[in-house]
This record gives structure tokens, sequence and C-alpha cells, in this order.
């Protein structure tokens, strides 16, 4: 689940992380309102979505204007930055060409900046410790700066048995050149960033630009936190931060049918059991000259409920050419899948090419199903052959249209 920054900046104050002074609003005149709070005399007006680059971007009513960051050197100002972002479409390299609507802004307080870095804290699943990543090389992204200059970032590993020491902080402040009273911020600020991914449960966190100010201080221009909902349940209060809007309508309503759905760019369906079983699915079908048009993984012990749900919500993506089932029958039964495919299908008057695989417990019973259905499915004999016959399928289904 990711935050907005202004969320993101809320928790990491809580916990010590030097963060500019700022206030969200949800209007221009709360923006307007925002800036007569704040000291000045430069203010920053950001606009709030879920996409990195929104300096860089721009609004689809005005693609030669400024971007999502403006800065504003008066009050007045600050309300002409909010009339000209709020409720427009911002497009950015993160967001793809259709961009996000700007409905929320964050106003914060102009700082004098020296120099801008780079500073992530991730959880490195090879060594299974809390990492942290920074670089001199601020306000770029990591991707770039890696394939580049490999020799400009730093990486620290924490083992969570003895959890983080004032050794490695400094490391990661003496590996940005930080000295004196800037080595000592950076310190103070890695140990509290540290405390904050670790108790909040959080996946990634990311800053950028992290700044030393002319008073050298350092401290978080920008932030970007997500977390797992594995672990929400325990963070009742960051659960609530979820802002909807920001999220794809076909993944809200998988996570309604607790469903692991995630849209992408090609035109074949893809509805699977177990995610292991569904990454295989989808290289399979680009090995074959195909692009999946999904991840979903309908779980284990999905029942014909969850199996029509997560049947429909591909059926609701206007880029799917057809679809593959591809199911492996364990504590799923193979009879109850081809239920729900057919239930479904029925009700949304399936007008494209529909293959299914099928193996594992029951079927034979859910082959049955499936070719008494009056349905035009397409059965396969294993995955391979699934991979085949779907491409071919939907190419000519894209040739017909």
């Amino acid at each position: 689940m990711n935050i907005h920054e202004y969320q993101a900046k809320e928790l990491l104050k809580k916990y010590g992380v030097a963060v500019p002074r700022g206030i969200a609003a949800m209007n221009v005149a709360e923006a307007a309102a925002a800036a007569k709070e704040l000291p000045g005399p430069l203010y920053v007006v950001k606009a709030q979505i879920h996409a990195g680059g929104r300096g860089a971007g721009r609004f689809k009513n005005d693609p030669n204007g400024k971007g999502g960051v403006r800065l504003c050197k008066t009050p007045e100002e600050v309300k002409a930055a909010a009339e000209a972002m709020m409720n427009q479409i911002l497009v950015t390299k993160q967001t793809g060409p259709e961009g996000k609507q700007v409905q929320r802004l964050y106003v914060t307080d102009g700082v004098d900046i020296k120099k801008e870095y780079y500073c992530s804290v991730v959880l490195d699943r090879a060594t299974s410790r809390v990492t942290f990543m920074v670089s001199t090389e601020g306000g770029m992204d990591i991707e770039e700066v890696a394939e580049k200059h490999p020799e400009k970032i730093v990486r620290v590993s924490v083992d969570p048995a003895s959890g983080m020491s004032g050794f490695h902080a400094r490391r990661l402040a003496f590996g940005l050149g930080f000295e004196g009273d800037a080595n000592k911020s950076a310190v103070k600020f890695f140990m509290a960033l540290y405390k904050a991914f670790v108790e909040l449960d959080a996946s990634i966190v990311e800053i950028n630009p992290l700044i030393l100010t002319d008073k050298g201080e350092v401290m978080a221009l920008d932030a970007k936190m997500n977390f797992g909902v594995n672990a929400l349940f325990r963070h009742p209060e960051i659960a609530g931060l979820r802002d909807e809007s920001e999220e794809d309508e076909k993944e809200r309503q998988a996570h309604a049918y607790d469903l692991s759905y995630v849209a992408l760019d090609g035109n074949i369906g893809c509805m699977v059991n177990g995610a292991g079983l569904a990454m295989s699915t989808m290289d399979i079908i680009k090995y074959y000259g195909g692009e999946p048009a999904n991840f979903l993984d309908v779980g284990g012990g999905a029942d014909k409920a969850k199996v029509t749900a997560a049947f429909k919500i591909i059926l609701s993506d206007p880029k799917v050419q057809g679809i593959l089932v591809n199911i492996f029958g364990g504590i799923m039964k193979c009879d109850i899948i081809a239920e729900g495919v057919i239930a479904a299908a029925k009700e949304v008057k399936l007008s494209v090419p529909l293959v299914v695989r099928l193996e594992g417990t029951n079927v034979e019973k859910g082959k049955e199903i499936l070719s008494k259905s009056g349905l035009a499915i397409i059965p396969a004999d294993d995955l391979a052959d699934a991979a085949k016959k779907v491409v071919e399928a939907t190419k000519k289904a894209s040739k017909a249209a």
C-alpha cells in the first residue's frame, strides 16, 4: 500500500526524522490558508499523487506550463499555484499518458538547499537484512545512478538480530561526505529512519532528495513509503491512510474479494492459483509472443463466488482480447473453478477467446463441466499448449476487431 508524501512525512516526523514544516490541503482555500500559517518567505506547493517525477511532469490542460512542484514567494502565489493544480490531470513518467488527477496538495516551507542526496531503506531478501542505499547523486532515479555511476551508491546492511548501531549510521554519513555538524545530523537522521522503517513494518522508504541545508541540517525534502498488506493488521492508523482514488479500479475490486491482482499493459487476461504459477504463466505467454494483461492469483482456497469475481474483473479491462485460466487443483478443486468460470462467462456474456487448462484434484469432473457448458471454451492439455492456443486465438480476435 502506498501513501502520499505528506502522510509519509507525518509518520517519519514522529520518529524524529527531520522534515520541512508542511500542511496538507484538500482544496484551494486550505492551500491559501496553509501559506499564511507558514513563516515564509519561500513556499513550495506540491501535487499529491502516487507517482514520482511530479516536478518534471506536466498538466494535460497546460502541457507547456509548470509541473506539479512549484516555488512561490507570497501567499497569493501559493493560491494561484493551487488553483492551477487542483483537480487537474498531472502526467509524469510514472503515471503513463493517462496521468492522475490531483485531489490533494501539500504546502511546505521553503528550505535553503546546500546539496541534494539520495537515501532509501529496503528489505534485501538475498541477505534477509534491512539495507540502506545512499548516494551523492540526489534528485535522480536510483536506477539511472546504478547504471551510470554504480560506484556512487553506498550500501549498508543491518542485521535485524542486533539492530542498527551508531557505526552503521556513521558509515552512511561518511559515505556521503558529511563532516562536523552535518555528520552528527546525518547519524541522527539515519538512526531515526531505521526505527521508523522497522516499527512501522514498512517495505520501502525512499528519500529523494535527502538534503543538506545551509545550516548543516540533514532532512527529507521528499518521502515515499510503501507497506506490505500482510502487516497492516498491526497498524490500523496506517491502513486508514489508504487513498482509494489513487488505486486502479480493478485492483480495488480485487482487494475487496481478497484477490491478488495487478493490472498490466497486455491483452491476454490471466486467472491462476498461486503466485509462482501466475508468474510462470505470464512468462510463457510472453515466450509464445503474447502480452499478459494482468497478474491475478485467486489463491489456494477460492470458492465459486471468488472465481466469478476474478473473472469479471479480468473482463472489465477493455484491453483484454483473450483469457487464459490456468489452475492446478490442490486445496482448490478443478470442478469449483469450472463452475465459477462458467457462471462468470454467462453473467458477463463472454465475447473473447477463453483457454482453460486444469490439472489436479477433480480435474476430470472439471473438464466435463466445461465441455457440457455450451460455451466456446478452448481446452488445453498443458501449460505450453494453453499459452500457444491463447496467443493464437487472441491474435485472431485482435485482427478481427
